[in-house]
C-alpha cells in the first residue's frame, strides 16, 4: 500500500493512525506536533538487517580471500580483539551509529564468544531504544583455541544470557551456532537443546554459502543426508531459524526448510565479494513451496550498511539466474518479508496501527544524477528502482525508533552529522 500524501500519527512507541493527509490532519487535536519531510520524501517501515556480524565492522573491506580462507585470515584474528571491552564497546557505538544513518532499525547479529560481547551491544542497543536480536558465538572446533568454548560452557553462558536479556524491552537473543564446520555434534547438540528449552529464541547460522564449505561439511559429517540435515539432526531447524546465505542448498533441503519454517537470509553483497555465489531466488520463493526469505548485509564480508545497496545487489544475483526482480519485492523483502523470517512481523516491518513506529524517511532525490534521474521516472515502482540501484547512505534522511527521531541526516558545510541520538 502506498499514500502519495500520507500521515503518520505515533504515541509511546507504535503507530496509533496511518492514512491520506487530508482525512488525518482534520482529526489530530490541537497543539499535536507535526514534521512534514516534503514532497521530496518517501517514509517507509525501518529496514530490517537479518544477518550481520557487528564484530566484523573493524574489519570490513578487507582484501583478497575466499570463505575459509578469509575467516583465519580475518575474521578470527579480529574477534580475538572483543576479548577487550574497551574494543569491543567502540565496535558496538560503531555499528549501531551505521544501522541508524542506513535507516536499519532492526537486526539480527552475531556477536563474539566472547558472553561480554553480547553485553555490550544489548547495552548499547538497549539506550538507543533499538529492536536487536543478538547472541554469543558458539564454536569448540577449527578456529583459533581462545576463541572456542566447549559444549557445556557455550550452552551455560548463552543460558545465562537469555535469562539477562531475552524479551527484555525491545531486545531478544539468538541462539548461534556458528555453523556446522566449526562446531562438534556435541555443541550443536546443546545448542538443539538450549533452543528445546527456549523455543521463543531466534536460532541462527549459517549454511551451504560455498560449493568448498558444503564439501567440507560433508566430510565432517558423512552420516548426514545433506548440510541442513547436519542442524535438523541436532534439533536447530524449525520456526524462528535464520540461516545465512544458502547459496548452495538442493531441493529437498528447500522443501525441509518451507515444511519447518525456517528461514534464508540473503546477503548478496557478501557472496559477491567472496566469490560464494549468487543465490537463485526464483527457487527459494517457488510458489508450491516458499520458504521464508529476509535480507542481510551480513557485515564485514558484506561490503556496505546500506540496504538499498544490499538490494541494488540483490536485483544482480537475480538476473544471474534470469529472475527478476522487482522494486515492490525488493523493498518487500527489506522490511515485512525481513520480519516475516524473523517471525516479527506482528511488531515491526509496516506502517499500521499497532505496530511499532521503526519508520525511515528517504530522501528520493540524495543525489545530483537521482535527482535528474527521478525527472523521467514512471510510477512509484520505477522510483524505488532508481533508489535501489542508485542510492545509498545519503538517501537516508531520517531514522525514527519507536517514534524517536534518533537518527537526522544534516546537510551543511561541515558535513552529514548525526542528530536526534544518543
Amino acid at each position: 500500500m502506498h499514500e502519495a500524501d500520507a500521515v503518520i500519527v505515533m504515541q509511546d512507541g507504535h503507530v496509533t493512525h496511518f492514512g491520506p493527509a487530508d482525512v488525518l490532519l482534520r482529526e489530530l487535536p490541537r497543539g499535536v506536533a507535526i514534521r512534514d519531510w516534503g514532497r521530496d520524501a518517501l517514509i517507509c517501515a525501518g529496514f530490517i538487517d537479518c544477518h550481520v556480524h557487528y564484530a566484523q565492522t573493524p574489519m570490513i573491506a578487507a582484501y583478497g580471500a575466499r570463505l575459509l580462507d578469509w575467516l583465519d585470515t580475518y575474521t578470527f584474528p579480529t574477534e580475538l580483539k572483543f576479548a577487550d571491552r574497551a574494543f569491543a564497546a567502540a565496535a558496538a557505538r560503531a555499528f549501531l551509529k551505521e544501522c541508524l544513518r542506513n535507516g536499519i532499525t532492526t537486526s539480527c547479529v552475531y556477536c563474539t564468544v566472547h558472553p561480554h560481547s553480547v553485553d555490550i551491544l544489548f547495552e548499547e542497543a538497549e539506550k538507543l531504544g533499538l529492536r536487536l536480536a543478538a547472541g554469543k558465538v558458539l564454536l569448540d572446533r577449527n578456529a583459533p583455541e581462545a576463541l572456542c568454548d566447549t559444549p557445556q560452557s557455550g550452552y551455560d553462558q548463552s543460558k545465562a544470557l537469555i535469562a539477562k536479556w531475552h524479551g527484555r524491552g525491545r531486545l531478544l537473543y539468538a541462539i548461534t551456532p556458528r555453523f556446522a564446520g566449526s562446531s562438534s555434534p556435541e555443541q550443536l547438540a546443546a545448542a538443539g537443546a538450549l533452543w528445546a528449552e527456549h523455543r521463543d529464541c531466534l536460532m541462527q547460522t549459517h549454511i551451504a554459502e560455498t560449493p568448498e564449505e558444503v564439501d567440507w561439511v560433508k566430510q565432517l559429517f558423512p552420516e548426514r543426508q545433506h548440510y541442513l540435515d547436519v542442524y535438523d539432526h541436532h534439533g536447530l531447524c524449525a520456526e524462528r531459524a535464520v540461516f545465512g546465505h544458502g547459496i548452495w542448498l538442493q531441493e529437498p533441503e528447500l522443501q525441509r526448510l518451507h515444511a519447518t519454517g525456517a528461514a534464508i537470509a540473503h546477503c548478496p553483497t557478501s557472496n559477491f565479494f567472496l566469490g560464494s555465489g549468487a543465490l537463485d531466488l526464483s527457487r527459494v520463493v517457488k510458489a508450491e513451496r516458499p520458504v521464508r526469505l529476509g535480507l542481510g548485509t551480513d557485515i564485514g564480508a558484506g561490503t556496505s550498511f546500506s540496504i538499498l545497496d544490499t538490494l541494488g545487489e540483490a536485483y544482480k544475483a537475480a538476473q544471474l539466474n534470469r529472475f527478476s526482480l522487482s522494486a515492490f519485492h525488493a523493498f518487500y523483502l527489506a522490511t515485512r518479508g525481513s520480519a516475516r523470517a524473523l517471525y516479527l512481523d506482528d511488531r515491526i516491518g509496516s506502517i499500521a496501527p499497532g505496530m511499532e513506529a521503526d519508520l525511515a524517511v528517504l530522501d528520493m532525490r540524495s543525489t545530483p544524477l537521482i535527482d535528474f534521474r527521478m525527472n523521467y521516472a514512471r510510477g512509484l515502482g520505477e522510483q524505488l528502482f532508481i533508489q535501489m540501484t542508485l542510492g545509498d547512505d545519503r538517501a537516508v534522511r531520517a531514522t525514527y525508533v519507536a517514534g524517536r527521531l534518533a537518527y537526522e541526516r544534516i546537510d551543511d558545510r561541515s558535513g552529514l552529522n548525526l542528530s536526534a541520538s544518543s
